[in-house]
C-alpha cells in the first residue's frame, strides 16, 4: 500500500499492508490529520518503512475477529502512535469513534490527538463555571479546541496569542479576551492550559491565583522553562503546575467530541485541507505558523 514516511524527509513509499490483530478492524483512510509534534519532534533516525501517523478517519473494510467495535461498513474516526499516514490503518476497537452520515469524515480527521489532549486538559482543571482560564498558544490545533470546551464549561477563557493575525476567529470560538503572551495578562487566572513552554510557561505560572494550576502541555516554543521560585513567592499564590500527558484509550473521548461535531457546539478549526500529495507543503506550513488549527490531508 501506498503511505507517508520520513525518508529521511516526508515523502511517499509503499510499505506492506497491515495485519489486524484479533481486537483491532481495518480501516480504508479517507483523512489524516498532521499534528506539530509528530512532525517537529520525530526522530531523527527513522525505522525503514515506518508508518508514522496518530489521526485518521475513514471507512471499515474489515471487522475484528473478536467480535468487538463496528461492523464493515462503518465510518470511523481512529487513533494510534503510528500507521495513520497510509490507505490501510489496522486500529484498536477502543480507540476509535463512529462518525454519523451527516458529520464530514475529513473533518474528524483533526480531532484525534489534539481534541481529545484539550478534552482531557480541561477535565483536569476541575468545575470551571465562572473561572478565568489562560490558553497558551492558542491559534494551534490544540489551543482552538482548548479555548471552545474551556467556554462550554462556563469559563472565561483568555486566548494567548504570538501576534494579531493569530487571533483571527478567537472570539467566535469562546474567547472573552486575547492578548500577546501571558506578559499581557490583566489580574490573576485560576488554570491555564499551556502549549507553549518555555517563558511563557514561567509567565503564567506568576499569575496564577490561589491555589490555581497549570496543564503543562505542550513545548511549541522548543524552550526550557526557567521559574525563579524568589520572585514567585512575590508575584504568584500557592499555584501549582501540572505535567500533563494525555491518556489512552480514546475511543469514549472521540465519541464525546465527535458528538460535540455533529451539533455543532464544537468547531474542528481545519486551517488548511488538501490532497495527501501536498503533504510537504502542509506541513511546512504548520511548522511555520501559516495554519490556524489543523491540517487535513484528504486520500483521493
Amino acid at each position: 500500500m501506498k503511505a507517508l514516511i520520513f525518508n529521511p524527509d516526508l515523502s511517499f513509499g509503499v510499505v506492506p499492508d497491515p495485519v489486524p490483530s484479533p481486537s483491532q478492524v481495518l480501516v480504508q483512510v479517507s483523512a489524516v490529520s498532521l499534528n506539530f509534534g509528530e512532525i517537529a519532534y520525530r526522530s531523527p533516525d527513522p525505522r525503514p518503512g515506518h508508518v508514522p501517523g496518530w489521526d485518521a478517519a475513514g471507512v471499515v473494510v474489515q471487522a475484528a475477529a473478536d467480535g468487538s467495535g463496528p461492523a464493515v461498513g462503518a465510518r470511523v474516526v481512529t487513533f494510534g502512535w503510528s500507521g495513520a499516514w497510509a490507505e490501510l490503518r489496522a486500529v484498536d476497537t477502543t480507540e476509535l469513534a463512529l462518525v454519523p452520515d451527516e458529520v464530514d469524515l475529513a473533518l474528524t480527521g483533526a480531532l484525534p490527538v489534539a481534541g481529545v489532549t484539550a478534552l482531557q486538559a480541561v477535565r483536569r482543571l476541575g468545575p470551571l463555571q465562572g473561572r478565568r482560564v489562560l490558553v497558551t498558544g492558542a491559534s494551534g490545533g490544540v489551543g482552538r479546541y482548548a479555548v471552545q470546551l474551556a467556554a462550554l464549561e462556563g469559563a472565561h477563557v483568555i486566548a494567548s496569542v504570538g501576534s494579531p493575525s493569530r487571533a483571527e476567529g478567537l472570539r467566535e470560538l469562546g474567547a472573552a479576551e486575547i492578548v500577546l503572551g501571558p506578559a499581557d495578562l490583566t489580574g490573576r487566572v485560576y488554570g491555564v492550559l499551556d502549549n507553549v513552554g518555555g517563558r511563557q510557561l514561567a509567565e503564567a505560572f506568576y499569575r496564577l491565583e490561589d491555589d490555581g494550576v497549570i496543564q503543562a502541555i505542550g513545548k511549541a516554543s522548543k524552550e526550557p522553562t526557567t521559574i525563579d521560585f524568589e520572585e514567585s513567592r512575590s508575584r504568584s499564590q500557592r499555584g501549582r503546575i501540572e505535567n500533563f500527558n494525555v491518556t489512552t484509550p480514546f475511543g469514549d473521548d472521540l465519541a464525546r467530541l465527535v458528538g460535540l461535531l455533529s451539533r455543532g457546539e464544537l468547531d474542528a478549526q481545519v486551517g488548511w485541507r488538501g490532497p495527501w500529495e501536498q503533504a510537504l507543503s502542509a506541513a511546512e506550513a504548520l511548522l511555520s505558523r501559516r495554519v490556524q488549527g489543523k491540517a487535513v490531508l484528504t486520500l483521493s
